[in-house]
């Protein structure tokens, strides 16, 4: 990605090649169509030397890391040496082309700060100031022709000048949008990963308070589960809240395990469509009464990776909301090549208003009555933290579409 004096001399340099283009076809008009003789040979060197040096200063561009200030004030005062030299050799201060100084004076204004562009403002100044006292006689016989060639010079420098000052600060524009908009979306990601952080240590010391509650209700249950005098129904309800409990602890346990270790130190490689199926497998353990339609696609086996934690409880509450609103209709679609991850959780619920669809994952918002939205922020946080994307649309005959697309290199094994 280029550096703002690099672009800054990118755009200096393609400008000075539509004013070599201009200068040569000024002069080929003045001496072909108007008959008003010039130093050619001169005026030849100036326009070479403009040439060699941007070509010598492409080069530069090419191989330079950073473009300094300095090194930009160079570029602009070696324009300003051009144009006072092809003035001196065309008539001096009474030819148009001195109204030229002004772009490159804006210019400088716009790409410089304030002492260098001063420095330009004042070399343009005195190049203009010289160019009363010093400067070669262009001898035109027929003072009409003159002033209609004066005033013709006139309207194309005012054009040429107004469209190099437009384009150049509206490109510059531009990039500070572009420079703007990218230190707000670095802004919005450090706030989320600060709330993201403060939600960890929320959850570790809950992890932590909750192992005595739950060690309670896993023997309360166990012994529902053993009552001979409960009926059928009630013992198997007791029997699942068992099962579910000790599903509780062992989320408690693996958060705690993995709490301070690196994803590489708290987990192994794995084939990736092991992965997904290991994955949903999980999730209907966890969520037993739906009953999903899970379609896996790609080559088998499929490329072996390091799932993260975030990353696996990011689909796991994108599963889950999934089932929240539809119980009876989740599909999931998982499709992979050797480099990406394709992934969809389709439901049949009411579905999201496009407001909230835009602010989903910035904000912690929901749309169910118990929810918090806090599932969708870090789920946001731990698929973008992957390199990857999470959108929402609306699926053709109603629901949600959650689709995650997931580059494969950062979870990769080396």
């Amino acid at each position: 990605m280029r550096g703002a004096g690099s672009s800054s001399l990118f755009r200096l340099l393609a400008l000075r090649w539509v004013s070599i283009a201009g200068q040569i076809a000024a002069i080929a008009a003045t001496v072909l169509l108007l008959q008003i003789e010039l130093p050619l040979q001169s005026i030849a060197l100036v326009i070479v030397g403009q040439i060699a040096v941007n070509a010598m200063s492409y080069a530069r561009l090419v191989h330079a890391e950073t473009i300094s200030g300095m090194e930009l004030l160079a570029q602009l005062l070696l324009d300003v040496a051009a144009l006072t030299l092809l003035v001196y050799f065309a008539g001096g201060s009474s030819n148009p082309m001195v109204t030229l100084y002004l772009p490159l004076i804006a210019i400088a204004a716009a790409i410089l700060p304030v002492r260098l562009a001063a420095i330009v403002a004042g070399a343009s100044i005195g190049g203009y100031s010289l160019l009363f006292a010093v400067h070669t006689h262009v001898h035109i016989h027929d003072t009409a022709q003159a002033i209609r060639i004066h005033l013709i010079g006139m309207w194309l420098t005012f054009v040429f000048s107004a469209l190099i000052i437009s384009w150049f600060v509206a490109r510059m524009t531009a990039a500070l949008r572009s420079r703007d908009a990218a230190l707000a979306t670095a802004r919005e990601a450090a706030l989320r990963n600060e709330r993201v952080v403060a939600l960890g240590n929320l959850a570790a010391g809950a992890a932590h308070e909750l192992g005595t509650p739950l060690a309670t209700i896993a023997v309360l249950a166990g012994e529902l589960a053993r009552h001979e005098r409960l009926p059928a129904d009630v013992r198997d309800d007791a029997q699942l809240l068992a099962s579910q409990v000790q599903e509780c602890k062992r989320i408690i346990t693996q958060l705690a395990a993995r709490a301070g270790s690196s994803r590489a130190e708290a987990a192994q490689a794995v084939a990736l469509d092991a992965w997904l199926a290991a994955l949903t497998a999980r999730w209907q353990a966890q969520r037993p009464l739906v009953q999903p339609r899970i379609d896996l696609r790609g080559e088998l086996p499929g490329p072996r990776l390091v799932p993260d934690a975030t990353l696996e409880q990011a689909l796991l509450n994108l599963f889950n909301n999934a089932a929240d609103v539809s119980p009876a209709a989740v599909d999931i679609v998982a499709q992979w090549s050797r480099t990406s991850l394709e992934l969809e959780v389709l439901d049949r619920g009411p579905g999201i208003a496009d407001d909230i669809v835009r602010r989903l994952g910035h904000e912690t918002l929901t749309t169910r009555v118990d929810g918090h939205g806090i599932g969708l922020v870090l789920a946001f946080a731990a698929i973008e933290r992957s390199g990857g994307s999470l959108c929402f649309s609306a699926r053709d005959g109603g629901g949600t579409c959650a689709s995650v697309m997931l580059p494969l290199d950062s979870l990769m094994t080396i």
